[in-house]
């Protein structure tokens, strides 16, 4: 079985190419980028509340425990999230139900009204694939147009949610397979739906409103041997803190499906160990977004444990249950890690928080080419360089690990183990192992 499954059909002819997918990518957008415009409007009033009335800290387990319950009872079938749009990209066969997007939209909206450690590009990937969807019964797609379409829903929503569309197009593109853009997905009509789409769905946000976090390097040191090295050594931290995040994620989650067979029960106790948390340590923080903490990453010192805070919230936050994305968790955890490291390799503050930024990120979602155009739209493009060596050595470091366990292994990463199907998923390579071993295993005498 090839990557996508796809069967060889004769292209059609540009004109055609464009005329079929430049309206359909701009409908895609105009549905993702109000939706993530309604998300983010959400998520500043949930945040702003919580800031006003600092004791809805302790609603958190009942909070939880609600959501738990309502995709109990109407969100079996999209609880997978993320992983269900790869699954569905790589092997269409039904269309996603639209409930995911109020289900996931409401449920992260609520763990951050009440404080638990979660993003926000889980919640506008799946809401912008899900509408996205929706268009296969409007229009009858076949298989193929829906992996397209579905490949420009996540460029919009990623694309709409951060403000950086290059790094959303091609988000959509490379997060389903690692170190894979080709069978299917780097087809042109996937580029040219995904680019439309992100581009769009990033100005139909900011038509409605939207504002972006900026974030600022300064000067950067000149182009010489040691900073230069120094952001790979650097990298090599940023690619082991990816692995640690997405490792621990999915070993609390499975830890707690084993040992709390009722879904609702599983985010009410984390809530309740978060909350006690929050209240007796000086954990503020680590709560929510963080957003203040990584804008202080790329002005001043911070405490040097910060990285491993948020990454204890987070994990707890995810592995128990509470919905909202990875991906602004791992931006704060690379930038305070960055700061943390800038005095030790003789590299200025800024420079290496905006580096791991994006550089944690990348291993942590296998998405080191989106990472590297993340840090210079946001950055701009003398910290191409920098961002590029640290996404790469990042991306290395971190293993076939991921925090999209959906995704395909592809082509692999050199130097860690044998080379396994590339249509194998992520959460699947463990098993394959353990079967090889037990394959090469000598017969035990009886």
């Amino acid at each position: 079985m090839t990557l996508f499954n796809n069967k060889d059909t004769a292209p059609p002819s540009l004109a055609r190419h464009v005329a079929k997918w430049l309206p359909l990518a701009l409908l895609v957008a105009a549905l993702a980028g109000t939706a993530s415009a309604v998300f983010l409007f959400a998520l500043e009033w949930a945040t702003a509340t919580r800031l006003a009335h600092r004791w809805l800290v302790w609603l958190m387990p009942l909070g939880g425990f609600a959501v738990g319950w309502l995709y109990l009872r109407f969100g079996r079938e999209v609880e997978a999230g993320n992983n269900l749009l790869i699954d569905q990209i790589h092997d269409p066969d039904k269309v996603v139900p639209l409930r995911m997007a109020p289900l996931v939209l409401g449920g992260t909206v609520v763990s951050h009204l009440f404080g638990a450690s979660v993003g926000r590009e889980g919640t506008a990937v799946q809401m912008g694939g899900t509408l996205a969807d929706q268009l296969t019964h409007v229009f009858r797609l076949r298989h193929e147009d829906r992996r397209t379409l579905l490949m420009a829903g996540i460029s919009a929503g990623f694309a709409s949610v951060f403000g950086t569309p290059l790094a959303g197009a091609v988000f959509g593109l490379e997060v389903l397979a690692i170190g894979h853009l080709r069978s299917g997905a780097l087809r042109f009509d996937a580029m040219l739906a995904c680019l439309v789409a992100a581009y769009a769905a990033d100005r139909v946000g900011l038509l409605w409103g939207v504002h972006h976090t900026r974030y600022a390097v300064g000067a950067l040191p000149a182009l010489a041997a040691w900073p230069l090295l120094a952001v790979a050594i650097a990298g090599i931290a940023f690619g082991l803190a990816g692995r640690l995040f997405a490792g621990c994620t999915h070993a609390l989650g499975g830890w707690m499906k084993r040992q709390v067979a009722w879904a609702p029960l599983r985010p009410l106790l984390g809530g309740i160990v978060i909350a006690m948390a929050a209240w007796l340590l000086p954990a503020e923080p680590y709560l929510g977004l963080g957003i203040p903490a990584i804008q202080a990453a790329f002005q001043h010192p911070v405490a040097p444990w910060d990285w491993a805070g948020k990454l204890a919230f987070t994990v707890a936050s995810l592995g128990s249950g509470f919905k909202g994305g990875e991906v602004t968790p791992l931006f704060y955890i690379g930038a305070t890690l960055g700061n943390a490291l800038a005095p030790l390799l003789h590299l200025p503050f800024a420079l290496l928080a905006g580096v791991g930024f994006v550089a944690v990120f990348a291993g942590a979602a296998n998405t080191p080419i989106a990472s590297t155009l993340m840090a210079i739209e946001l950055f701009g493009g003398e910290v191409g360089i920098y961002a590029a060596i640290a996404c790469m050595v990042s991306y290395l470091c971190s293993g076939h690990t991921g925090i999209y366990r959906a995704q395909r292994l592809g082509r692999g990463k050199p130097g860690h183990g044998p080379r396994a199907p590339a249509s194998l998923r992520l959460g699947e390579l463990d098993a394959w192992r353990q079967a090889r071993r037990d394959e090469r295993a000598p017969e035990q005498p009886r």
